[in-house]
């Protein structure tokens, strides 16, 4: 189905199609469907990164709006689009209660009940301690409502705006009706950041994976974690580490290399466990102490090498040595402390644990790790896992905090888990997976993006109260001082692709973004953590000052940040101070090679371009030496330049900045070419190197010339 210009579609209110004997007609009453998209929260169309307003396909519309559970069909008639806008209109007069209330702390939110016409409604707030609270009525002049031969009629109430931050619940009752919704009370504003707008302070981003020690088993784990921490509060001044997601993988080989596809993001990937810290492994006979020895002399040679990180070996050996320990019983005081985290976790625990066996049990073929027992066997074994990588990870960020880091560990929030994942069975009910999450195209990815990832449906997770994100939330925050979201504009609305389409064929689909921030900055609130939004991208300018209003720092990136003009480079004192500032990100190459244009050279030799890389490269060029006229002054070589850059950045009023540790070391290679798969490039498999492709490992660090000048360079 084609497409009109805008003006002609404003002209005409209709979409023009192509009809089967080749003739032009109008089929479909645009103004009728942009309506009914518009009830659920569908865009028409958006203004790109460019500035240029894109007209939504209307194929992708209807789409998107049976994705949403809409039942439209592929070519709507007037009638029918008019019958859906009368239903979405009887279906909402006649809900006793809205899906679900949410207000911040000292507003007096109102909302609408609705109840048999002539009825009194008696509504009441029964608090989170267990204690009782009164709501207010307001005018309501809204006609009653025929539904189905009975008459609705709506009454507005407003809640106090004195109730305390937490979770509640609004109860209705009236004749024939007793309701209730969730109630939830979130901070105006996040206080957790005002220190570090007074006191502007300094961390490290780092691909844990990557960085490795002497003891490593080929790549990163938990225990590096601390011992990385550590390095850099005393050898580099950072009050903070930031990592890249540790979400769940698959339970077992072959697993995704991608942190930001995860089965799950509620719970932790169990490669990142250091078998030498369970202490369960002073259960194993001298035989088996012997293997596990074995195995780690084995791993621990890759740590000297520049390849690729191979996660399947690695997990693979790890399982085996886990396993071993798993098959002896558990001491009285934690087999206590095992049941005390499952006891916490519940309901979600279970489920990932029974999925992560199901799946070993139903593909399994012969591993030397293969478990010969059954699905409850299993079940614990996955569950204890999970309590050894909480364990782990509660003691990295006790490490981070005693070497004297403010904030500790950021861990990093995905925007969206694997569509066969754990959490594509247990949060399927909050899903909407004939949709997958992208990003339309830009000037960085102009093929657009499909991340392939299932969206939350809004009015389902609205509906839950949102105890699906504010439970995730709360156990990713647990062992961290902060979080940043990557794509934190999907907190306000996400780019809906219909599956095995093409990202140009997406459809923004709007949420209720004060229930979701405000649900993400209470339980940030409740755990004295920072929150960091990854604000890149298309967006509506209204959205950072949204972001900012709640006390979300954004991201500000050195290469991307414009000055008002939009064609000079952004002066240091006009940064924002609200903000994560850095020189670069995961999804750009280290600064050394961005400096050289291999991000262009690249991604030209990877087909992504959409010109040629000639024109491309001038163009990069001619803003990065804008940039450095600016940043870095006098700088010469590269070295100079890179150095210069981060000084840069710690001298701009941003409340954190943050240096990535592949520019200390003065790697070269990218982490991550967005648009690619592990066919074309090795993303999320690269470990830490210097300049020359020499392996760097945790203990080389401090030792190192570049590592101290950019230290020194990048302390506030």
């Amino acid at each position: 189905m084609g497409e009109t210009p805008c003006s002609a579609i404003n002209l005409l209110f209709t979409t023009l199609a192509t009809l089967q004997d080749g003739t032009i007609g109008f089929v479909i009453n645009y103004e009728l469907l942009s309506e009914l998209a518009g009830r659920y929260g569908v865009a028409t169309g958006y203004t790109s990164a460019g500035g240029q307003y894109i007209v939504t396909p209307t194929s992708s519309i209807l789409y998107t709006l049976t994705a949403l559970g809409v039942n439209v069909s592929s070519d709507p008639s007037d009638e029918e689009l008019t019958r859906l806008l009368f239903e979405e209109y009887q279906t909402r007069m006649s809900r006793p209660l809205p899906a679900c209330v949410v207000t911040t702390s000292g507003h007096e939110k109102r909302f609408d009940v609705h109840v048999h016409a002539g009825m009194e409604a008696r509504v009441e707030i029964r608090l989170e301690d267990g204690g009782t609270r009164e709501v207010y009525q307001d005018e309501n002049m809204q006609p009653d409502a025929d539904v189905a031969g009975q008459m609705w009629g709506e009454a507005t109430f407003h809640v106090p705006g004195d109730l305390p931050l937490g979770y509640h619940e609004i109860e209705l009752v009236s004749e024939g009706i007793t309701a209730t919704c969730p109630l939830i009370v979130t901070p105006t504003r996040l206080s957790t950041v005002d220190q570090y707008l007074e006191h502007p302070t300094g961390g490290v981003m780092a691909q844990l994976y990557s960085v490795r020690s002497a003891e490593s088993w080929g790549m990163g784990d938990f225990h590096d974690l601390g011992e990385l921490a550590q390095t850099l509060a005393h050898d580099a001044g950072a009050d903070f580490l930031l990592i890249n997601p540790l979400h769940a993988a698959e339970p077992f080989p072959p697993v995704e290399d991608s942190p930001y596809l995860p089965t799950s993001r509620r719970y932790v990937n169990p490669i990142y466990l250091r078998v030498e810290d369970v202490p369960e492994l002073n259960n194993l006979s001298p035989d088996e102490l012997s293997d596990v020895a074995e195995l780690a002399e084995e791993f621990r040679a890759r740590n000297q090498s520049a390849e690729e990180i191979v996660r399947n070996d690695i997990f693979e050996a790890k399982l085996q040595a886990l396993h071993a320990m798993f098959g002896h019983p558990l001491s009285d005081e934690r087999a206590v402390a095992f049941g005390e985290y499952q006891a916490r976790e519940g309901q979600a625990l279970r489920d990932f644990a029974v999925w992560c066996a199901e799946q070993h049990l139903a593909r399994d073929t012969g591993r030397r790790h293969a478990m010969t027992e059954g699905l409850t066997e299993l079940t614990d074994f996955y569950a204890w896992l999970q309590f050894l990588c909480d364990e782990q990870l509660a003691a990295a960020q006790q490490k981070a905090i005693d070497a004297g880091m403010g904030i500790g560990l950021v861990t990093d929030l995905a925007v969206g888990i694997h569509p066969g994942g754990a959490e594509a069975v247990s949060l399927a009910d909050y899903l909407a997976p004939a949709a997958s999450v992208g990003a339309p195209p830009d000037e960085y990815n102009q093929m657009g993006q499909d991340w392939s990832q299932p969206p939350w449906h809004p009015v389902r997770l609205a509906e839950a109260g949102y105890k699906p994100w504010r439970d995730m939330m709360a156990t990713v925050l647990r062992n961290a001082g902060g979080v940043r979201v990557d794509h934190v504009l999907g907190l306000f609305r996400l780019y809906w692709i219909p599956r095995m389409q093409a990202p140009t064929m997406g459809a923004y689909v709007a949420y209720d973004w004060e229930a979701m921030l405000g649900v993400l900055t209470l339980e940030a609130e409740r755990a004295g953590a920072v929150l960091i939004g990854e604000d890149l991208g298309t967006l509506e300018p209204w959205v950072l000052d949204a972001l900012a209003s709640r006390g979300v720092m954004g991201t500000s990136i050195v290469w991307f940040e414009h000055a008002s003009d939009n064609v000079s480079a952004l002066a240091q004192q006009d940064y924002r101070a609200l903000a994560l500032g850095s020189v670069g990100t995961h999804d750009l190459p280290p600064t050394l090679a961005y400096l050289a244009g291999e991000h262009i050279t690249l991604r030209a030799r990877l087909g992504l371009l959409t010109r040629p890389a000639d024109e491309e490269l001038a163009g990069e060029r001619e803003w990065m030496d804008r940039v450095l006229a600016v940043a870095a002054p006098g700088a010469e070589t590269e070295r100079e330049q890179l150095v210069a850059l981060h000084k840069f950045m710690a001298g701009t009023p941003s409340a954190l900045t943050c240096t990535n540790l592949v520019d200390m070391v003065g790697d070269r290679r990218a982490q991550n070419m967005p648009g690619t798969t592990h066919d074309t490039y090795p993303n999320w498999c690269m470990p830490l190197t210097d300049p020359d492709g020499k392996p760097v490992i945790i203990e080389d660090l401090a030792g190192l010339e570049l590592f101290q000048q950019v230290a020194e360079a990048s302390r506030r």
